[in-house]
């Protein structure tokens, strides 16, 4: 598999600092649970895809947000932080040991009434979210990114129109930018079902899309009315 060269990895380390600069600072609760989870090495939004997440959320001012992949909690505590509680958070993960750090993060955070924390497969619990008539105005996605295809059909079916898909990791460190052929075999499958979920995106007239090579990869696609 092809890699960035030393000084492109570098450049971009120097911008990602840069930009970080100028955001503002976590709340003490939020800025301990970051530093928790980068200790325990536990996979969380990055600073800067997080300032744009805020910045998004501020535009939309969303009523109810639909998260799959809670990890540590994390990325809920940080949007309900951003609209201030003014929204309902319901969020999804699957690994019993982040539901159970996750659970005591939201416990302790301000915000633990406006939460709801499911437990479980993600495509079942989309599948029973569409049955139950649930409707969303944002939906944040950062889970299981084979999944991504699969799950798609019902995450629109969930978010409302002019609605926000904000999609997190969506270039896997640049993996999606090489051919199958330059790609180890253990990671053709995310590899193959990452560009297909970019093509589903991009070929759904309902979507007006944008792809941000900002963080991991970011895009943003808007439900149209």
């Amino acid at each position: 598999m092809r890699e960035l060269k030393g000084s492109s990895l570098e450049e971009r380390d120097r911008i990602s600092q840069f930009i970080q600069a100028f955001q503002r600072d976590n709340i003490d609760f939020l800025e301990g649970i970051r530093e928790e989870a980068q200790k325990e090495a536990v996979p969380i939004i990055r600073d800067e895809t997080a300032a744009l997440l805020r910045v998004c959320l501020e535009m939309k001012k969303p009523k109810s947000i639909l998260e799959l992949g809670t990890a540590v909690g994390y990325s809920g505590l940080l949007m309900l932080d951003s609209l201030k509680g003014k929204t309902k958070l319901c969020t999804v993960e699957n690994f019993p040991e982040r539901i159970i750090k996750a659970g005591e993060n939201f416990a302790k955070s301000p915000y633990n009434s406006a939460i709801r924390l499911l437990e479980g497969d993600g495509g079942e619990i989309l599948e029973r979210l569409v049955k139950e008539r649930e409707h969303f105005d944002f939906v944040f996605l950062d889970a299981a990114k084979a999944q991504y295809p699969l799950w798609l059909p019902k995450i629109l079916e969930l978010l409302n129109p002019e609605g926000v898909l904000f999609c997190d990791n969506i270039l896997q460190e640049n993996l999606l930018l090489e051919s199958r052929f330059f790609v180890e075999r253990r990671q053709r499958t995310i590899h193959k079902r990452m560009r297909e979920f970019l093509w589903m995106l991009k070929e759904n007239p309902e979507l007006e899309n944008s792809i941000i090579p900002i963080g991991d990869g970011v895009s943003i696609s808007i439900k149209k009315s």
